[in-house]
């Protein structure tokens, strides 16, 4: 076995705990900024220990309570964080009070700066009630405060079964860095209608739309989502493009999709709004920002990193006595030790199905044998993926990676279920999910269907591994994912409001959000580094640290604007090959013929 590159051992010791890899980004030392505030869920534990002290205060004391507002700013924060409108004639009911002592002390709390009063219609005569990033900054404090007033006090230590954090924390509440809940906007958003967003059906989209609501009092006006799959969402963006008017605000769109949308005048640059605003984005995952930006223009954020990975359960491994793969040819050797089709499992699933899914397998895999899909130039120990011009985007298919590659995947069916010529992305994370196969190459996306079911088999014994790399290649993780952007036929008017929706959307709080409603994927170095986050399940600190360590790269499968027809093409010819309909010479043959016809009718090389 050849030696195991430094980057992926890095990766490795952070999966088995041993250490964190290299920080980056916006921290550079070890040292990464820490917050004194804790997240949304255990300010809520909070709340309702405050509640219920006060409760238990007035039913046993022989106390007269005056005038308190402590029960109206609880009731507003708690109906922030559970995402429902508070309004003013409810909060002075909730009270407790007198409704005329309500309604001052409600006054009284808006100027002292802790509460925002929204106009919920045009007369202006309705209002919506928020807290302030001040109020929850204060109530942030006193928990934390309480906290240690409660463990001085009564010698009760913070940490372990049974500690403080346990009486009114919950189990989430550590020393590291903690991203707070979000705060609403001081004015609501200036837009004549609803948010209008078109986005993917897939885990991280999903938690947005379960959190509707709790948008919908941040933003101060409704939202109106539209959720597709992937080859039905990238139609229906290149069908509003074809609209006077853009029928959406916000679009999903696929990282390798920007090359083709920018080309075409599809997406609004956001370089201009970028720099107006001093945005910071070096939160971001590089290859996840420079995914979304092509020939030096912003068009998009990313709202999700998702590599695709090889998930192996290091379960099977271990009762077989062999270690987990890290490069091709151990993969093979593994698969067919772990390979029982008769009684299950099969030894691995992977993208087979005809066309697109296949296309990403060939292009993924053939870079980690060390060649890129197309002709890139190199830089450095890596390839240029943002500038290819001329012969830098001649697809790569006559080359001897090609031809190993196609040859690998060949050798693959043996060890695959009898349904792989049909698998695509649900598919393959879906039997590994439910025991069927040992390994599989699996994008994190789909990582919730065993990392958060805990009837899965596969479930905390599964390794997150880079691709396995060839001869001349070296561990990669082909990075996915989407990322916000605005329609550049969106009507003028509505930019300001929407680029400020957008930024929220992308924020380390709401993705923080999303993680807590489903979603195991973050662009953004913060959100890993928050200590409920890294609870949820390890695949999020790993992918932080493949980002880290540079292992997480964009070239292979290159945003350039051809990029969906040449994963059709390759995904076609290699799945006869596949079939036997052809051999591995002929597949190539068939595809670099039809791509190089493609690339010339664009005028890219003679």
């Amino acid at each position: 076995m050849p030696e195991m590159p430094k980057a992926l051992r890095e990766v490795m010791n952070l999966q088995r705990g041993q250490s964190r890899a290299r920080p980056e980004g916006p921290f550079e030392s070890g040292d990464a900024p820490r917050a004194s505030g804790i997240s949304g869920e255990d300010l809520g534990l909070f709340l309702d220990f405050v509640d219920a002290l006060g409760d238990e205060a007035e039913q046993v004391l022989s106390l007269k309570r005056g005038y308190d507002e402590t029960r109206l700013i609880t009731k507003l924060l708690r109906n922030h964080l559970q995402g429902k409108l508070t309004t003013t004639s409810y909060l002075a009911n909730a009270s407790g009070l007198g409704y005329g002592t309500a309604i001052r002390a409600i006054n009284a709390i808006e100027e002292r700066g802790l509460l925002i009063r929204r106009a919920r219609t045009k007369t202006g005569k309705s209002f919506s009630l928020h807290p302030t990033d001040k109020l929850i900054g204060e109530w942030q404090e006193y928990a934390r405060r309480v906290r240690g007033a409660i463990g001085a006090t009564l010698g009760i230590s913070a940490a372990g079964k049974g500690g403080i954090g346990d009486y009114f924390f919950g189990s989430s509440y550590g020393d590291s860095q903690t991203i707070p809940p979000p705060t609403p906007l001081h004015s609501k958003l200036t837009l004549q209608s609803d948010l209008r967003v078109l986005v993917h059906a897939d885990p991280t989209f999903m938690a947005m739309n379960v959190l509707k609501r709790q948008f919908e009092g941040l933003f101060g006006v409704g939202i109106n989502s539209r959720a597709l799959s992937i080859d039905r969402l990238r139609q229906e963006i290149l069908t509003n493009a074809d609209q006077t008017t853009s029928r959406y605000d916000i679009i999903a769109c696929d990282l390798p999709w920007f090359g083709e949308l920018a080309d075409k005048g599809v997406l609004l640059p956001i370089n201009d709004l970028i720099e107006r605003d001093g945005l910071d984005l070096s939160d971001f995952h590089r290859v996840a920002l420079a995914s979304a930006r092509y020939r030096g223009e912003q068009f998009g954020l990313p709202v999700q990193t998702t590599p695709e990975l090889l998930c192996v359960r290091r379960d099977l491994c271990d009762a077989a006595g062999i270690g987990v793969p890290f490069t091709i040819s151990e993969v093979l050797t593994t698969a067919r030790s772990l390979h029982n089709r008769a009684q299950g499992p099969s030894g691995i699933a992977w993208n087979a199905a005809r066309g697109t899914p296949l296309g990403h397998t060939f292009m993924f895999v053939m870079g980690a044998m060390g060649q890129p899909f197309l002709n890139l130039a190199r830089v450095g120990d890596d390839f240029d993926a943002e500038w290819p011009e001329g012969e830098n985007l001649r697809p790569m298919l006559q080359s001897d990676e090609a031809y190993s590659t196609a040859e690998y995947l060949k050798e693959l069916l043996d060890y695959s279920p009898v349904s792989i010529l049909s698998m695509s992305w649900y598919e393959r994370a879906r039997a590994y999910a439910d025991g069927e196969v040992a390994m599989a190459y699996c994008a994190t996306l789909l990582a919730p269907l065993f990392e958060l079911n805990e009837a899965s088999p596969a479930n905390g014994v599964t390794d997150f591994l880079p691709h396995p790399y060839g001869p001349s290649g070296k561990p990669i993780a082909p990075v996915g994912g989407y990322a916000l952007a605005i329609p550049s036929n969106i009507a003028p008017e509505r930019i300001d409001a929407v680029w400020e929706a957008l930024q929220s959307l992308t924020s380390p709080e709401t993705i923080k959000l999303y993680i807590e409603n489903g979603s195991l994927v973050t662009p953004r170095f913060s959100v890993s580094m928050d200590a409920s986050v890294r609870r949820i399940s390890p695949v999020i600190s790993i992918v932080d640290g493949m980002a880290r360590s540079g292992i997480l790269q964009y070239w292979p499968r290159p945003p350039v604007p051809e990029i969906t027809d040449l994963i059709k093409i390759i995904g076609s010819e290699l799945h006869d090959m596949l079939q036997g309909a052809s051999s591995i010479r002929s597949a190539l043959a068939n595809a670099q013929n039809r791509a190089d016809t493609l690339m010339r009718g664009r005028g890219h090389y003679g």
